[in-house]
């Protein structure tokens, strides 16, 4: 019956639906199931699917107790610092890394007892090693409040506080360096081994293979492993301890006893150099199970072991549910339980790749293409709406590129392994021996790329009509599933047909506009798509994340249909403005990047520059840009030096429709416009600078009486936008507001 497997269940959904629902099921409704579970056990004694049922009832109650037990006592005085700033003491546990303005660290605190993991932001960049003892002042955020990322990393990851450094720190000397800090130092220390040994490209994909560093991968190489749809490869995850576990038995020659006492601590020593992410956390404890099942000679059940695995990630830590590295990790693992044996069976059936047994050549690639294939398909059933959800992409390569690529992965892991050993006794030919291995690191990068620029390498949740495609191909799927005759071919074709109608009415949507505003959700920054007949601007492009901020723009561009625009519009060079353009324009190109002539102190034009086919304009004097029955008019800064002040201001005008849009401009440079402008009354209204209290002002909104303000704004901003006073402003003057907090992604259409 599986018990433990099905225990696991019930108490995996009771965390998950707390995770995502708290304070829906309180603690009252777990005795009450308790309660019937009890009692429909014992009604139902005789019966198997009763026993399952009240099996997963009752772990389900088990699980709706624990959590609450979680949440209100272990994380009680965690959550008690939320807001709050004090001096504290934090012992690093892994190095501290660089940023933009200084470096993260992460380590642990003491709070009445309790042990919490914490990740530290400092004002300066340092060389901080694990064990160090800081000493300071620091604001705390309590990461569960937080936004998606924080819900699924950090909540995920067991890190329930952020510290921000409010005043001068006392370093101490590092302690001695207990064994639980040996994996942060092993993996610095095959890191700088890696670099000493391939070239930067090939090193940073090493490092990510290997132990996990993704930071050498640049944003280009990290689009092209998405589109092209083995991201995995380069997230340590199962795939790399079954190659691991594999090397390893090979080694010890299948020999039960040995390949288990070396294969277990080895197994745990790769999972601690990996961080304990919860992906790799999951594939050891099933890889060690199995080892113990042969060790003793028991049957080893994977569904088991995948129940076993997951019940006790979660009961050491609830919130690792919500972890993408979590759901993903597992989902992958019920869709291989569930249909790999299914579509193995269905390849190597005489109608189609005929019998593989035997030794021969033909047989083993029969057994290797039908195995590859088989569970490549059923893995993405269940991880491709998750994909879809978490990244919102769905690849349409991702199974030719398995199948170049993922074999060959093996190989590169165990050269790169066979290279470091080999460096510790002969280092000139530990590096012939990485020339190969840096061939072979740069075919799959090779592969990556042009399987990416394939047209529909990919389709994004951007679009509407995407989602419902989806919806509708898995609702397909259960109906396929329920029927004992499956025409593959005809789910196949529908499957086919539903997409092409769908990029269809995509790509034709934005055409049937005269006038189409988008206004993407970044968070705090500005990105706005300007449609209209056949044409499209992009004014802006930052936010939160630089590289967010462009995967929305692109994506959102691409699901249309467009891979050129006609311009992008740099109203200044704040990062939350034109922060994420350079990534933008290694994905989409663009006719022409319109850049304000002002002070550009952090060298963002160049670097836009470098980026664009062609060369920028810099926009000195008012420009107007003509097509059709619309028109695009650029008002020059009317300084280089006045910071906000000076952002360059965009009039998009169309037969019906008049948008403007300031910048982060106050008052004084909404009133330096008006002085040189003769503005129309407006339809729509970027709010300036965010919704600020200084910007939008009465003499901006008296003289074009907007009927719509669209605020681009991001959720629970330190700032404080939008300031009351501005929402109380534009409101007297009967305009209707829209925020990108609130309302996510704005589109006016006209």
């Amino acid at each position: 019956m599986r018990k433990l497997m099905w225990f696991s269940a019930g108490f995996c959904g009771a965390c998950i639906l707390n995770a995502y629902f708290y304070r829906v099921t309180p603690l009252w409704l777990a005795v009450c199931i308790g309660t019937c579970s009890l009692v429909g056990f014992f009604l139902f004694h005789g019966h198997k699917a009763a026993k399952i049922v009240t099996l997963l009832v009752f772990s389900f109650s088990v699980g709706i107790c624990w959590f609450c037990l979680y949440d209100s006592v272990h994380l009680m005085d965690a959550r008690a610092l939320d807001g709050k700033t004090q001096n504290v003491q934090i012992e690093l546990t892994d190095f501290s890394r660089a940023n933009s303005y200084g470096c993260t660290a992460e380590g642990k605190i003491t709070v009445n007892g309790k042990d919490y993991q914490v990740v530290a932001y400092l004002d300066e960049e340092k060389q901080l090693m694990p064990g160090t003892v800081i000493e300071g002042t620091f604001r705390f955020r309590f990461t569960s409040e937080g936004g998606l990322e924080e819900a699924t990393y950090h909540r995920g990851e067991g890190i329930y506080l952020l510290a921000y450094q409010q005043g001068d720190l006392v370093l101490s000397e590092e302690k001695e360096v207990s064994m639980f800090r040996y994996p942060a130092v092993l993996r610095r220390m095959i890191t700088q081994r890696i670099d000493e040994l391939f070239p930067e490209d090939a090193a940073a994909f090493a490092k990510a293979l290997l132990v996990g560093d993704r930071s050498g991968i640049d944003y280009e190489m990290n689009t092209a492993f998405k589109v092209s749809g083995i991201s995995h490869i380069i997230a340590v995850s199962g795939l790399h301890v079954t190659i691991l576990f594999t090397l390893l038995h090979t080694v010890f020659l299948k020999r039960r006893v040995l390949s288990t006492l070396v294969g277990i601590p080895v197994l745990i020593l790769f999972a601690a150099v990996a961080g304990f992410s919860p992906s790799v956390t999951r594939a050891c404890i099933m890889q060690c199970l199995m080892l113990l099942a042969t060790l003793l000679n028991r049957e080893y059940d994977p569904p088991t072991a995948l129940g076993a695995a997951a019940l006790v990630m979660v009961v050491v830590n609830p919130m690792v549910v919500i972890s993408i590295s979590f759901q993903l990790s597992v989902g992958c693992m019920i869709g291989i339980f569930l249909f790999s044996h299914r579509i193995h069976g269905w390849l190597l059936d005489d109608k189609r790749l005929g019998s593989a047994k035997g030794k021969s050549v033909i047989a083993r690639l029969k057994r290797w293409f039908a195995g590859s294939i088989s569970i490549s398909l059923s893995a993405s059933v269940i991880t491709i709406p998750l994909v879809a959800i978490y990244f919102g992409t769905v690849s349409l390569v991702s199974l030719v590129t398995n199948l170049l690529v993922v074999w060959l992965v093996t190989y590169v892991f165990y050269g790169i392994v066979f290279c470091i050993l080999l460096s510790l006794v002969f280092m000139q030919l530990s590096a012939v021996a990485a020339a190969v291995v840096t061939y072979l690191i740069y075919f799959v990068l090779v592969t990556a790329k042009m399987i990416s620029k394939l047209p529909f390498a990919a389709v994004y949740t951007q679009s509407q009509y995407i989602v419902i495609w989806l919806v509708f191909t898995y609702l397909m799927l259960a109906v396929f599933l329920c029927i004992k005759k499956k025409p593959v071919l005809l789910m196949f074709c529908c499957t086919a047909i539903t997409l092409c109608a769908s990029l269809v009415a995509a790509w034709a949507e934005p055409l049937l506009d005269e006038c189409r505003v988008t206004v993407l959700d970044v968070g705090q920054g500005q990105c706005v798509l300007l449609q209209s007949e056949g044409r499209s601007f992009l004014v802006d492009c930052g936010g939160d994340s630089a590289t967010k901020s462009a995967d929305l723009a692109t994506e959102t561009l691409l699901s249309q249909g467009i891979s050129r625009l006609d311009g992008i519009i740099v109203t200044h060079f704040d990062a939350d403005h034109a922060g994420g353009i350079s990534y933008l324009l290694t994905r989409i190109q663009a006719d022409t990047v319109f850049l304000p002539d002002i002070l550009d102190e952090n060298a963002v034009g160049l670097e836009i520059e470098s980026h664009s086919s062609s060369k920028p304009v810099y926009v000195k004097e008012d420009l107007l840009l003509a097509f059709g029955q619309s028109k695009l008019t650029l008002y020059a800064p009317d300084s280089r030096n006045m910071g906000n002040e000076s952002s360059m201001c965009v009039l998009f005008q169309t037969e019906n429709c008049d948008i403007l849009i300031t910048g982060d401009r106050g008052t004084l440079g909404e009133m330096l416009l008006l002085h040189k402008a003769q503005l129309p009354k407006l339809e729509v209204l970027i709010a300036g600078h965010h919704g600020s209290a200084s910007s939008t002002g009465d003499k901006l909104l008296t003289e074009t009486m907007p009927e719509y303000v669209l605020i681009s704004v991001g959720r629970n901003n330190r700032y404080g936008h939008p300031a009351d006073s501005l929402l109380d402003r534009v409101q007297k003057y009967g305009a209707h507001i829209y925020r990108t907090d609130q309302n996510g992604t704005i589109i006016f259409r006209r």
